[in-house]
């Protein structure tokens, strides 16, 4: 079976529109996605395609799908001040009966895919959904992380920076991100089986920060501008998330 795994679409529907037309025409077996579907510009349309899709999906939960499940529920989160409008807005765009589906999402798949063998699919690291590594963490602070999984394979995502490397004996791949990449534009994904294929997706830029601006989102212009048209660099997310990263 070839699988994708796409992840961080963060509500943005033009790029997985584009993603999902390469995904068909990869003759893709299923799809999972990993995490962050929310929050974003089109959170509702973005959930319906995925759950409208005629390929089999298995979803995942990223941080930002579970702060936006807490708001949904009146709960008190860990966002901090400046991005809680745009996660109160992602959650009044939920459908009520959609909130027992997103609580069902699982932290971590397993699957074994032809060619690579056990597969295992987090959003951020094995053990939680917000720990931060990059291609060039260091080794001695992730061997602790992957040790042990009995798994040939790590498949995650969360800081948007596609890589493939080696941790341990264990290969860790970062599909980087659909909806809002660190790098060059465009949607990041990964084909799967009976190898590892990193995949770019190049999609009509202008057109969808249009579509994006006529939203109500909080954020929309800043999204469109910064997200979708001109993304940060990897070189500047790097060094951003070297102050956060596992040491």
């Amino acid at each position: 079976m070839r699988t994708a795994a796409i992840y961080d679409i963060h509500g943005n529907l033009p790029a997985l529109e584009a993603v999902i037309q390469d995904i068909r025409r990869a003759e893709v077996d299923r799809v999972i996605i990993g995490g962050d579907v929310f929050p974003g510009p089109m959170p509702h349309e973005t959930l319906g395609c995925l759950l409208n899709l005629d390929i089999p999906v298995q979803f995942i939960y990223g941080n930002g799908d579970r702060e936006v499940l807490a708001t949904m529920a009146g709960k008190e989160t860990s966002t901090p001040e400046p991005f809680r409008e745009v996660m109160r807005w992602n959650a009044q765009q939920i459908l009520p009966e959609h909130e027992r589906l997103l609580a069902s999402w699982p932290l971590a798949v397993r699957l074994e895919i032809r060619g690579l063998g056990e597969v295992l699919f987090c959003h951020a690291t094995p053990r939680n959904d917000t720990e931060v590594f990059t291609r060039f963490t260091s080794e001695e602070h992730l061997l602790p992380i992957f040790e042990g999984l009995d798994v040939t394979l790590v498949v995650c995502g969360h800081t948007h920076m596609q890589f493939d490397r080696m941790i341990g004996k264990v290969r860790v791949v970062n599909a980087g991100s659909v909806g809002m990449p660190f790098g060059k534009p465009g949607a990041y994904w990964l084909l799967l089986g009976p190898e590892v294929q990193l995949r770019h997706t190049s999609y009509n830029l202008e057109k969808a920060a249009e579509r994006i601006r006529t939203t109500s989102y909080p954020q929309a212009e800043d999204f469109a501008e910064h997200n979708v048209l001109q993304p940060p660099s990897e070189r500047e997310m790097v060094e951003l998330f070297s102050k956060a990263e596992l040491k």
